[in-house]
């Protein structure tokens, strides 16, 4: 399987594709957008004092890239058939990370409403898993990506460094909406914005929940305005993504003057036209926590 641009889906529509690998005897997912190609493994160069995590780095067509043993990263055995393990070459957060997987089957076309979040039986704030699909009978696990490449360098991942540059000025009086499914990052972004200087943020796990807040405020007769001021929202979530959160809102009569800053580790060049086909007011890749914060000022301040 080489490149694995899929079919191209329509902007806002609430459904993904995935790409179906193994590690050991389990299932698990990635969006293909994150997904630039899939190669058999190339010899692996050996860095040293790197992450136990890291395998080293490959040379592929004239880039070097790092190369992450993905069973190593949550826990589970090597593999028992090497010769057919495959590479899949990733690019988010503004990088490229090549994640060494036992093998890839097949591409799977889903409505994000199939995602479930894991259960908090066995849902720990150290899952890897944000995402359980039930598909044919069996149980596909989406991975945190992100959360293992932090783990790796945590000085990569949103962090109260980034902000000290902003500059320091009064923002306890605004009033934010973050849709993030990513323990992790709920956390990370709720004490940088903190740091930042803000007090009010309502934090949900997926645009569903997001969406049906803002629509209760509206029920229960309530002045949007001060109550919310400006939504801040992931792409990737259980039940409801991000683009379709923000076509849901703009398409509303009396919500659709929110601004909404889509902030996902999806923004890129190929990839922006999708936030701004839904009517996203700005658009930042993670982990410009900076950037993020000046985006507000300029549009609360």
């Amino acid at each position: 399987m080489g490149k694995t641009q899929g079919i191209l889906l329509e902007t806002g529509t609430n459904e993904l594709e995935i790409v179906e690998f193994g590690i050991d005897n389990n299932k698990f997912g990635i969006n293909v957008i994150k997904v630039r190609e899939i190669i058999n493994p190339l010899p692996v160069t050996k860095v040293p004092q790197t992450h136990p995590q890291v395998e080293g780095i490959i040379e592929l067509r004239g880039e070097v890239l790092p190369v992450v043993d993905v069973a190593k990263a949550i826990g589970f055995p090597p593999s028992d058939t090497p010769e057919k393990d495959k590479f899949i070459v990733t690019e988010f957060n503004q990088q490229k990370i090549v994640f060494h997987v036992h093998s890839v089957s097949q591409i799977h076309r889903i409505s994000w409403e199939q995602i479930e979040k894991p259960s908090e039986m066995y849902q720990s704030s150290d899952s890897h898993i944000i995402g359980v699909i039930k598909l044919h009978g069996e149980m596909i696990l989406l991975l945190d990506f992100e959360k293992i490449v932090v783990e790796i360098n945590p000085e990569i991942g949103i962090s109260l460094q980034r902000v000290q540059k902003i500059e320091k000025r009064d923002r306890s009086n605004k009033h934010l909406m973050i849709a993030e499914d990513s323990p992790l990052l709920r956390k990370l972004l709720h004490d940088t914005l903190t740091e930042a200087g803000f007090k009010y943020m309502e934090f949900f796990e997926n645009g569903k929940d997001a969406l049906e807040y803002l629509e209760n405020l509206l029920a229960e007769g309530k002045e949007l305005e001060k109550e919310v001021q400006l939504v801040i929202t992931d792409i990737e979530m259980p039940q409801m993504d991000g683009h379709h959160l923000t076509k849901k809102i703009k398409e509303h009569s009396q919500l659709s003057k929110l601004p909404i800053i889509i902030f996902s580790s999806l923004i890129t060049d190929d990839l922006r036209h999708k936030g701004e086909k839904v009517g996203a007011d700005a658009q930042v890749s993670k982990p410009e926590i900076a950037e993020l914060v000046q985006l507000i000022d300029q549009f609360l301040i």
